[in-house]
């Protein structure tokens, strides 16, 4: 939980009362490697700090090659299905831990108490909106005007932790491409 302290406290001033507040409603949750943690269908109630570990989000497909790798995060980062904590819907879409992984979690109602009751908590909840909503504008961006080897080097060097941690079938999916094509790409730029 220190992480989390540190993480948000590089964002806003917290003192004890709003971190105590906050923290009592904090549950951890531990997930093995290639646990899925979030079905289609089913509603996103947490919003998660990830301590140790990853997790893709990704649509699902009958043929697993064919699944589609939209996001990844990883440790230090906050992940949900955003969309359907939100609008509190069924997601399209799952969440996957990639390794052994360790969230913080809070749900979608004790989220609510947190933004009434302390000073902190709606300053926290635009930094992560306003965060989570430049990863996606990026992202639809580059999908829209660069080219596939552009998208590579460019997770090449916004996210190399991603590279280092993330199976290559993985990063193929999320830059659009097949598995084959991302080894030419990598052959071309090595």
């Amino acid at each position: 939980m220190n992480k989390l302290r540190s993480y948000l406290e590089s964002i806003v001033d917290i003192d004890d009362a709003d971190w105590n507040y906050f923290s009592s409603r904090l549950i951890k949750r531990e997930f093995s490697k290639k646990s899925i943690f979030l079905n289609v269908g089913e509603v996103e109630n947490y919003i998660s700090f990830i301590d140790e570990g990853g997790v893709r989000l990704f649509i699902p497909k009958e043929d697993e090659e064919k699944e589609i790798t939209f996001g990844f995060c990883l440790q230090g980062e906050f992940v949900s299905a955003y969309d359907s904590f939100l609008t509190q819907m069924p997601t399209l879409y799952q969440l996957e831990a990639l390794m052994d992984t360790t969230l913080w979690s809070i749900s979608y109602a004790d989220l609510q108490d947190v933004y009434n009751a302390t000073k902190i908590g709606n300053t926290i909840g635009r930094y992560t909106t306003e965060k989570l909503f430049l990863i996606k504008s990026k992202r639809e961006q580059s999908l829209l005007n660069d080219t596939a080897e552009q998208r590579y080097i460019n997770l090449f060097e916004e996210r190399p932790e991603i590279i280092k941690q993330i199976p290559l079938k993985y990063i193929a999916s999320y830059i659009g491409v097949t598995p084959q094509a991302l080894s030419r790409i990598r052959k071309r730029i090595s």
